[in-house]
């Protein structure tokens, strides 16, 4: 009960917030709208998912909302060019394990700190988009595109069934497989990785690449939802995601943290936008409390992280 203490605590806090926000409001428990807020939140909860293997080797990555950026541009360009829409998906995974790749490289064998790759990734990635594209949405798309041809309901139950299937595959993959425990390996001392054995550089550069790959995926998968794309999307993705990992439990120093933790996580972060609409408050305040959220869950990590010091040298 212990080892879960933080999920327990984020999901009290998500039922809290629906308590709330069912006593005082109306409108927010329709079908609808819960319909909207998940298809909203399937591309986030996917990113995350790469994102908790990058944070639990002790890494972070800030470009990937502009890596998303691009890959829905190149899923709407693909698609008008009178590709098959699965065909673009494709084409978008594959720029986006490209371009982690490219950040896995650096990271991993050039040695250089995750947080300055990315950053200049991400401002080299967003401009050069803002330059290509001169501002202009993609539009002009085939009637097959919007949803892949499908109904609403049809299309929200095919993202519940992937969103399910990919929390399973990394659930298992961590817990069970050897890839997941060397991550964990990594993350808690790569040095002693080294030592037994384990290819930190190829754990490092692997989990870069499956973050860029899920967010080209996630990236077609959101732009589906609608006959046009802007050029602007996957704004703060990168704050959601970071966030949803740190709320969930995941230490921002590595080694330790759950997908069960990130997908509560998800949740929190994706209720507290609308609640605040429901509630009356501006939306403004969204990323203000999300930044709150991150430090208050890192300052847990830390108070946590000293105290286990001080119990091991007591």
């Amino acid at each position: 009960m212990k080892a879960h203490a933080r999920e327990l605590a984020v999901a009290a806090t998500i039922l809290l917030v629906l308590a709330l926000l069912a006593a005082t409001t109306h409108g927010f428990f329709t079908v609808d709208n819960l319909s909207d807020l998940f298809l909203a939140n399937v591309p986030v909860l996917i990113v995350s998912l790469g994102m908790t293997l990058i944070i639990l080797t002790g890494q972070i990555d800030i470009s990937v909302g502009s890596v998303f950026a691009v890959c829905s541009i190149v899923t709407g360009v693909a698609a008008r060019a009178g590709l098959p829409v699965l065909v673009a998906m494709l084409i978008a995974s594959v720029v986006g394990a490209f371009l982690g790749s490219f950040n896995g490289t650096l990271v991993a064998w050039m040695r250089m700190p995750s947080i300055v790759v990315t950053l200049a990734s991400m401002v080299t990635i967003r401009d050069g988009l803002r330059w290509q594209t001169q501002g202009a949405w993609v539009g002009d798309l085939p009637g097959s595109f919007q949803r892949f041809g499908l109904s609403q309901t049809a299309y929200t139950i095919l993202m519940l069934m992937i969103a399910v299937l990919l929390v399973v595959v990394f659930t298992v993959g961590l817990r069970y497989f050897r890839g997941g425990r060397n991550i964990f390996a990594t993350g808690s001392n790569e040095a002693a990785a080294r030592i037994l054995g384990i290819d930190t550089n190829r754990v490092l550069f692997s989990v870069f690449a499956i973050t860029g790959l899920l967010t080209g995926f996630s990236a077609a998968l959101n732009a589906v939802r609608f006959n046009q794309i802007p050029s602007n999307s996957g704004i703060g993705l990168e704050l959601k995601t970071i966030a949803a990992v740190a709320v969930g439990g995941a230490t921002i120093t590595g080694g330790s943290g759950t997908i069960a933790g990130t997908v509560l996580g998800v949740v929190l972060l994706g209720i507290i936008g609308p609640a605040l609409t429901f509630l009356g408050v501006s939306a403004y305040w969204e990323r203000a409390i999300q930044g709150l959220i991150i430090l208050a869950a890192v300052s847990v990590n830390v108070l946590s992280h000293y105290r286990r010091r001080q119990v091991s040298h007591a």
